[in-house]
């Protein structure tokens, strides 16, 4: 196959989507492991006060990523109408460069502080244009389900990877070599997409725009987005002040840190890639439920763990239940939009529900333990979590409405169809 074939093609956008997302959160989770040891490093000190109170400071670094991204979200999606959405995926992957290079040279808390926030305009770039560009790929609803939980399991892989790659990696050449490896695959990835998408390329979009305050009415959007930040919360909690509760309590060694995350990867990825078509098929706001229960059960069961190993199931079903309510809510939000034709706005609202649990979970989730301690905070974050399937149960009945509305007023249409030839012929027989 010639490149011309491959130029803007449905298989080469999914292919560089996908690649986007996976190196964007490599880097989001190669730094868990490393920022909090590494700035006790700096201190000189790790006493086990020093590590209680290092929580809000890591906490309001990883947290930074997620502020600028929350602050650029609806930018983007308000801009992907006029400039397209593979300008601001491209701009993503430079940025995306950037905070690599800034994380590996960095020695201070302010430059890695600088770094973070770099990748959240990275972040904002990849995450709405991208996935609006597979929507708009991608109109068929069992097709798009399909390809959106691939896409989506990325996201796991990357952070699959993320975890083990910046633990072991820094515990055997330090600081500068998990950067410097996710710097060079973003540098193929930059190439690859100028080879292969077109920058240019603007979209058709409807005349008829949905504004800001009509998506925002609309409540089956707002509980969609509230079950993500919902789902979402436990993971962005557990990411700064996991590993430090673990060091006072468990006292695994220095690569046990990441690797403790890789059942939540592996869950994710088995729910986004296999649940996607069955959420389609049994109902997405159904299967969401199941997935939110899932996601309050296992943030209670984690603080119950004693051994490294005891961690596995509860990180399994929180990284399960987190994919499989991805995969069944994020492409709901693109079918309600279909008519409009611009998914930028949509997928904003959705990324800027995943940045304020990014953003307020590591900040309020450090400043709570503090008060009331890790086991306390988790078993709240379940059990809100649980709290919040209602409202998933009344999304499922309004959408039960609304098709069989649709029902109703296709056999009606055909219907009125099917009386048509026989109305015309009557019409004639009484002319003769």
């Amino acid at each position: 196959m010639r490149l011309g074939d491959l130029k803007n093609s449905r298989m080469t956008t999914i292919v560089v989507v996908y690649l986007s997302l996976f190196l964007d959160n490599v880097l989001l989770t190669v730094v868990v492991p490393i920022i909090p040891d590494y700035l006790c490093t700096l201190d000189a000190n790790t006493t086990s006060s020093v590590e209680e109170d290092e929580n809000g400071r890591v906490g309001l670094l990883l947290s930074s990523k997620a502020l600028v991204q929350l602050i650029l979200n609806p930018a983007v999606g308000t801009l992907t109408g006029t400039l397209g959405y593979t300008r601001p995926l491209f701009l993503g992957n430079l940025s995306l460069l950037l905070a690599a290079l800034l994380f590996a040279f960095g020695q201070t808390y302010e430059i890695l502080f600088l770094a973070r926030s770099i990748q959240g305009i990275a972040s904002a770039c990849i995450a709405v244009s991208g996935m609006s560009l597979v929507a708009s790929q991608y109109s068929e609803e069992d097709e798009r389900s399909k390809i959106m939980g691939f896409v989506l399991g990325s996201i796991a892989l990357g952070v699959l990877l993320g975890y083990p790659i910046g633990s072991v990696l820094y515990d055997l050449e330090g600081k500068m070599a998990p950067f410097l490896l996710v710097s060079s695959l973003i540098v193929i990835l930059i190439c690859l997409q100028i080879l292969t998408l077109d920058v240019q390329t603007n979209i058709e979009i409807s005349k008829q725009q949905p504004t800001w305050l009509h998506l925002l009415s609309n409540p089956h959007i707002l509980i969609i987005s509230g079950a993500i930040w919902c789902s979402t919360s436990p993971m962005a909690i557990l990411e700064p002040c996991l590993p430090i509760w673990l060091r006072t309590h468990i006292k695994p060694k220095k690569w046990q840190l990441g690797t403790v995350f890789i059942p939540d990867s592996v869950g994710y990825l088995i729910g986004t890639n296999f649940f996607g078509v069955i959420a389609y098929r049994y109902g997405r706001s159904k299967v969401a439920i199941l997935a939110m229960f899932v996601v309050g059960v296992s943030a209670i069961l984690i603080p119950l763990a004693n051994t490294m190993s005891q961690l596995i199931f509860p990180h399994l079903g929180m990284g399960l239940g987190i994919g499989v309510a991805d995969a069944a809510l994020v492409p709901l939000l693109a079918s309600l939009v279909d008519r409009n034709g611009n998914y930028g706005p949509v997928y904003s609202i959705q990324q800027v529900a995943v940045s304020l649990a990014y953003s307020l979970g590591p900040i309020t989730g450090g400043e709570m333990v503090k008060a009331i301690g890790f086991p306390w905070v988790m078993r709240i974050v379940g059990i809100v979590n649980v709290a919040y399937c209602p409202l998933l149960i009344y999304l499922t009945l309004e959408r039960r409405k609304l098709l069989a509305k649709k029902e109703e007023k296709k056999d009606y249409e055909t219907f009125q169809q099917s009386i048509t030839p026989y109305e015309r012929f009557y019409d004639s027989d009484e002319d003769l």
